[in-house]
């Protein structure tokens, strides 16, 4: 694990990047700040976290890093001793994690449950929609204190990595540790775009099948009985209504993602 400064003194910020090895815009985004080394207002920590992984360009090692925590020590497992490792470097820090998926292109950000960190840095981030995760979170980072993880755009793109780039930058505007752009107005700022809110619900399972397509947008509302997906060319249609996310084709081995609920609009 790579483990780098900006500022002196202890850092209570933290970028958490490379949890998963074959999702690059995180390191490309924390590697462009570093190379700026910018005139920070609070020290950050900045991490590069599955270094082999990342050499292979494989999601992991031995054990998704990012479904292992709070890790273990002991383990002969490396990805659990990583886990532990990571969280004692983030003791006490605002951590933004960051990610990428094979199903929105757009980036996006989630959280355990909506609290004070996400409403107080969400409108600083160039994102339109905020996920509570709620139960979702067993062995996950997002689930360690004050944490957010984003949705970067789509895997391996180099969009994504500017998408990573930019949200870094917000994040650490509304963390106070980078001033805003000269003549921008912190209230302002702190309010570009609605952020709207949705719970996640339950997972959409594929079931079988070796073929896949998903036939709907994410955070677009799927109706009752309209079809959603294909598993070897036949249809799969919505038994209830619902709004899909993080859903794709080969995003996860078993299921597509997830059914959400729309809950409000952050700061309502």
């Amino acid at each position: 694990m790579r483990i780098e400064q900006l500022g002196d003194g202890t850092p209570e910020v933290a970028v958490v990047a490379g949890i998963h090895g074959d999702e690059p815009c995180g390191p490309r985004a924390v590697e462009q700040l570093l190379a700026e080394d910018p005139d920070v207002e609070r020290p950050v920590k900045c991490l590069i976290v599955n270094e082999p992984a990342l050499e292979r360009g494989v999601r992991y090692i031995n054990e998704d890093l990012n479904r292992v925590f709070p890790g273990d020590p002991t383990a002969e497992n490396y990805e659990r001793r990583l886990a532990h490792e990571l969280l004692g470097e983030l003791r006490d820090c605002t951590v933004l994690s960051l990610h990428s998926t094979q199903s929105y292109a757009r980036p996006f950000a989630l959280v355990d449950r909506v609290n004070a960190v996400a409403r107080s840095i969400c409108p600083y981030l160039p994102v339109s929609e905020l996920v509570e995760t709620d139960r979702f979170t067993k062995g996950k980072l997002i689930s360690h204190p004050h944490t957010l993880e984003v949705e970067c755009g789509l895997q391996g793109t180099d969009e994504a990595a500017e998408n990573a780039y930019d949200l870094v930058r917000g994040f650490l505007a509304g963390t106070g540790a980078l001033p805003l752009p000269d003549g921008e107005n912190p209230v302002e700022a702190g309010q570009r775009d609605e952020v709207s809110v949705y719970r996640m619900d339950q997972p959409v399972l594929k079931n079988g099948g070796t073929e896949f397509e998903v036939l709907v947008e994410n955070f677009t509302s799927v109706d009752r009985g309209e079809p959603f997906a294909t598993s070897d060319g036949s249809q799969l249609v919505a038994e209830e209504s619902f709004i899909p996310v993080l859903m794709s084709a080969y995003g996860y081995e078993n299921m597509f993602g997830y059914t959400a609920e729309h809950i409000g609009v952050l700061g309502n």
